[in-house]
């Protein structure tokens, strides 16, 4: 298609979220709509919770406005311009515009240039054209009602043994729901009654569990209210688009996200540090069309989308994770586990969007391709559909409508479903599908793979907990290798595996766990180049070899460099950045006096740095980022960056804490805190408590005469010393008051900042680096 084809699609000069009003248990917005021909039309999103929800402080304000502006990320195609008014930070800005045009690409794919029955001539006959951004609308921020607000970063508290669940009485979250409480989780399932006949699906579920479960909480959102209005306004949608049945929406994509961040608030007000969504392993789907890079419309449901969520939670110190416990599972598997392990659960489900009323309870339609599928696979599987309210006639119906006009699912589980049923003489041998019946055991496996699933996808100690109840009906599990199913044990698999890429947890001593992934020596030549021509960002770890008291030892400054750069590296969208062979010398003369330090000269350090800056440089990278883990290195650092950057003019970087540190000390107690005291006790105590002797630690808190020479006083100088003179032991702080949880803490902290300050790195051109464009 032309440009002018792509500008036929915008309808509205702008769409404004403004107007933005937080009370304790309702926020609500304005949708102001201007469209080309000047009219304003406007609607009111709203949200609204039974409970207390919301304060006035800064981060209550700024997540209502997260929260009211997710609906409108569906129409960056329409309108020429779009204004958010709301308090935002930089992390915000950066999340909506990306998932905007995330959601235009995907939007322009899956629903104009695929078949889409609600689109009128000439809009359902437009030619695909491969663009840079697919974004129609410039897009600003304002702020004109919360001006007095401060908006700080806070990193929060997350109990990771609390898990909000997703609810919409489908088999997915009641077999998450039913499983996290056997094993004796804290769970709370949250509705989110969109206003439409979507409830309908998820009323017996919720009735069920609110009797049940005193947790269970209903959000109340006028979300499809929004969605149907803006769809009257196109033109490219046939008027009677209401009475249309299909098995997809009009336009909307950017759906989850609307649910996600509506749970959202009753997740920040239990400290739930776990968002529970139920998507099964055919929800991450990546392809391509016309050299069109998309997710099959199913981007929201994917584990792209879970790990986008979870470095947006990270970045902003909300410190929560979102994951799906299930992406293993095949949908049939799924709903095996449920109506043999959980029947009282699957008697709830309702799995159809034309679901009605009756007698204050929902029934399924028995008509839809979901019901078809539901009653196929229930059916195969020896149990009666009639248990969740279909009736003996609408299984009969359903079962020969499945024959002729099929299911929903990817090839080989729809191949395997018609197997299955052609096995039962449930289908006719003439039907239209019968043809395609094929074999595909590995269906009932749990599969493997390291695109949909994989063993890091979920904290490992709960996947550890989680695959024995599954294993108690797959008939296995298998992991994809030169494109076939290979079966293995996944039981023998699961305690070598990498870990959870956001979790901080124990590493192996001998290993700081950079992955192959990223890691820039593990790679090809070969491998390199192609990686080079998808991101120009690599971090640079510099430690020290050097005494760190009589209880830790002399690696740490070097292993801890390495480590928060491979979780860093992990936690990144892709492409990820490079981590380099890490530097393990510093300049540390000053710790001489203690038997193992290892000291090189600012010289030998710098001018490794250079040639090494310089070398990448000639590779191909742009950006470079030096993660220094040892104070007394900066000076030579900073030197070194300099003159790569006159030389080469590359973009170069040196952080040695001060995207964190301000946060760091306002968790220990100890003031001086800068060496083998509180802090780098408990971090190490947070992920190789094994090399830590507790019993050798003291308290050699510094007390120094002026408060000029305070190495935490944001007043203080630059002064130098030999750490004996001050220090018997090595140690400047407090070790005795080094604990795991607090370790655990500080590493979060420190991830967060980082990831949030290398993802701006990463993203930015180099050009436009030095100055912020939104």
């Amino acid at each position: 298609m032309s440009s002018q084809g792509l500008e036929s699609l915008i309808f509205f000069d702008l769409l404004k979220v403004t107007q933005i009003v937080v009370e304790p248990r309702k926020a609500r917005a304005t949708y102001e709509l201007t469209h080309a021909n000047g009219e304003v039309v406007s609607n009111e999103l709203v949200y609204s919770y039974s409970v207390d929800v919301f304060d006035n402080s800064a981060q209550s304000v700024n997540l209502a406005c997260m929260m009211l502006s997710q609906v409108a990320l569906n129409y960056g195609l329409f309108c020429r311009e779009m204004t958010f008014d709301g308090l935002f930070d930089d992390t915000d800005k950066r999340f909506i515009i990306d998932m905007l045009e995330n959601t235009s690409r995907e939007i322009y794919v899956n629903r104009f240039l695929m078949p889409n029955e609600f689109l009128v001539a000439p809009f359902n006959q437009l030619e695909p054209e491969k663009l840079n951004r697919y974004t129609a609308a410039h897009v600003s921020f304002q702020n004109t009602q919360f001006g007095e607000f401060d908006l700080e970063w806070e990193h929060m508290d997350a109990d990771r043994e609390s898990y909000v669940i997703l609810s919409s009485g489908g088999k997915d979250s009641l077999l998450s729901y039913g499983l996290l409480t056997e094993l004796k989780k804290q769970v709370q399932p949250v509705f989110i009654n969109e206003s439409g006949r979507h409830w309908f699906t998820s009323l017996n579920a919720f009735k069920h569990l609110e009797k049940e479960d005193s947790r269970t909480a209903r959000v109340w959102c006028n979300s499809d209210r929004i969605f149907n209005w803006m769809v009257r306004q196109m033109p490219c949608i046939r008027k009677d688009f209401a009475t249309v049945r299909a098995d997809i929406y009009p336009i909307r994509l950017w759906t989850v996200s609307v649910f996600i961040f509506g749970a959202m608030p009753i997740a920040r007000r239990t400290g739930a540090g776990n968002i529970i969504v139920g998507d099964e392993y055919d929800t991450t789907m990546k392809s391509s069309f016309q050299g069109i890079t998309h997710y099959q419309a199913l981007f929201d449901q994917s584990k792209y989308f879970d790990n986008a969520m979870t470095r947006y939670y990270t970045k902003k110190g909300w410190n929560v994770f979102q994951f799906s416990i299930l992406r293993s599972l095949s949908e049939m598997l799924i709903l095996k586990i449920l109506v043999k392990r959980y029947p009282r659960l699957q008697a709830q489900q309702v799995s159809c969007h034309a679901a009605h009323i009756k007698d204050n309870q929902s029934y399924p339609c028995g008509k839809c391709e979901k019901c078809r599928r539901i009653i196929s696979m229930l059916t195969v599987l020896g149990e009666s559909p009639e248990m969740c309210g279909y009736t003996g006639s609408q299984v009969q119906n359903a079962l020969a409508r499945t024959g002729s006009a099929g299911v929903k699912q990817i090839d080989s589980d729809a191949e395997h479903l018609y197997y299955l049923l052609r096995q039962k003489n449930l289908i006719p041998g003439d039907s239209l599908n019968a043809g395609l019946a094929r074999e595909h055991p590995y269906i009932l496996k749990l599969r493997f793979d390291r695109e949909r699933s994989s063993l890091n996808d979920i904290p490992v100690k709960l996947y550890s907990e989680l695959i024995p109840i599954f294993l108690q009906y797959a008939e296995g599990s298998v992991q994809r290798k030169k494109k076939q199913w290979v079966d293995f044990n996944v039981m023998d698999e699961l305690p070598t595996s990498a870990p959870y890429p956001f979790d901080i947890t124990k590493t192996e001593s001998k290993y700081a766990g950079v992955m192959n992934e990223f890691n820039w020596a593990s790679h090809t030549w070969k491998e390199i180049e192609e990686k080079l021509t998808l991101v120009d960002t690599a971090i640079l770890p510099c430690g020290s070899i050097e005494q760190h008291g009589p209880h830790l030892p002399v690696d740490v400054d070097y292993f801890d460099s390495v480590y928060l750069a491979s979780k860093v590296a992990e936690a990144c969208g892709n492409p990820k950045p490079f981590v380099l062979p890490a530097i393990p010398y510093g300049v540390a003369y000053h710790h001489e006096d203690f038997k193992g330090t290892i000291s090189i000269s600012n010289h030998t350090l710098s001018m490794l740095v250079y040639d090494i800056g310089m070398s990448l440089s000639k590779n191909g990278i742009k950006k470079l980022i030096i993660l220094n883990a040892h104070g007394d290195n900066s000076p030579t650092l900073l030197y070194a960056a300099q003159m790569i950057n006159r030389d080469s003019g590359i973009f170069v970087c040196v952080e040695s804490g001060e995207t964190s540190d301000m946060d760091l000390y306002d968790l220990i107690d100890t003031p001086n805190d800068i060496h083998a005291g509180e802090i780098e006790t408990s971090t190490t105590l947070a992920i190789r408590p094994e090399m830590v002797r507790m019993e050798e630690a003291v308290n050699e808190t510094m007390d120094f005469g002026s408060s000029f020479l305070d190495y935490t006083s944001e007043r203080g100088v630059a002064w130098y010393v030999r750490t004996k003179i001050i220090s018997k032991s090595g140690i400047m702080g407090d070790a005795t008051k080094a604990t795991s949880e607090k370790g655990k803490k500080l590493w979060e902290i420190m991830i967060a900042h980082l990831v949030r300050f290398v993802e701006e790195v990463k993203k930015t051109k180099l050009e436009d680096l030095y100055q912020r464009k939104y």
